[in-house]
């Protein structure tokens, strides 16, 4: 029984600390939620500028709703994702804090890196898809409009905010996710699941798997796909320049732990 209880204990207390963490980190998520919902039409006006600048100064557009709810029901998904955005640094903070005491000191160094550049590469994914590619892919689609002189009747693009907004989401968190492929590669070839040879050699397929993941990620356009797979292969380059100094001191460490 004696060494029942003590198995239990380390147990128990595992699970009152995940539980500690897991309600720090809905905390954070609910109050950011709360805060992004304050400031929904300031980021709803944020999130609209490249398409108001795609239509074009003083254009007199619109974006409309469909029903009396699409609009409030829009502003609490923004506000969801958006408290998940500014919480994200700080939920991952829980994470890291819950494992780290399972962790060796050297394991803890190496997880700390990835834990700073994964957020900073989704700020850069996402600030590279607002700047960049939503503004060149917003003229593509605005440029099959048709005035009246042009056609029988006009065609004018009249979207639904809760669907552009959707499609903005979409953008964002397909750059902000895609971004990490750094991270992930070179992880992959610190713990020694991967090398840099296997990487350099398998560029042929690496081109296609990017265009692929560009192609399921991106809106159905060939525009948005070759923009997110022009900064995936930049990033598959980069890695390879990154793992080699990886593996560089793996296997240096590796050597001195057999010596």
């Amino acid at each position: 029984m004696r060494e029942e209880s003590t198995h239990t204990a380390p147990l128990i207390a595992h699970l009152m600390e995940l539980k500690t963490r897991l309600i720090h980190a809905l905390l954070v998520w609910a109050v950011g939620t709360g805060l992004c919902y304050y400031y929904a039409p300031q980021i709803y006006d944020f999130l609209i500028t490249p398409l108001a600048q795609a239509f074009g100064p003083d254009s007199g557009r619109r974006l409309i709703a469909t029903s009396l709810t699409e609009t409030f029901v829009t502003y609490i998904k923004l506000a969801v994702y958006g408290g998940f955005f500014l919480g994200f640094p700080v939920i991952a903070a829980q994470v890291y804090l819950f494992v780290a005491p399972g962790l060796y000191k050297h394991e803890r160094r190496v997880l700390l890196p990835y834990l700073v550049a994964a957020p900073l590469l989704f700020l850069l994914g996402a600030a590279f898809a607002y700047y960049f590619v939503m503004p060149k892919a917003w003229h593509f689609f605005v440029s099959f409009e048709m005035p009246a002189h042009e056609a029988a009747l006009p065609l004018v693009v009249e979207a639904k905010i809760s669907e552009y907004l959707a499609l903005v989401l979409q953008i964002v968190l397909a750059f902000g996710l895609s971004f990490q492929l750094p991270v992930l590669l070179t992880m992959l070839i610190r713990v020694g699941i991967m090398r840099v040879a296997t990487l350099a050699k398998g560029r042929r397929y690496a081109v296609v798997i990017l265009l692929s993941i560009s192609a399921v990620i991106t809106p159905p356009d060939i525009l948005s796909q070759v923009l997110l797979f022009i900064p995936l292969y930049a990033l598959y380059e980069l890695s390879i320049l990154i793992g080699k100094n990886v593996e560089k001191r793996r296997l240096a460490r590796e050597e001195m732990i057999h010596a």
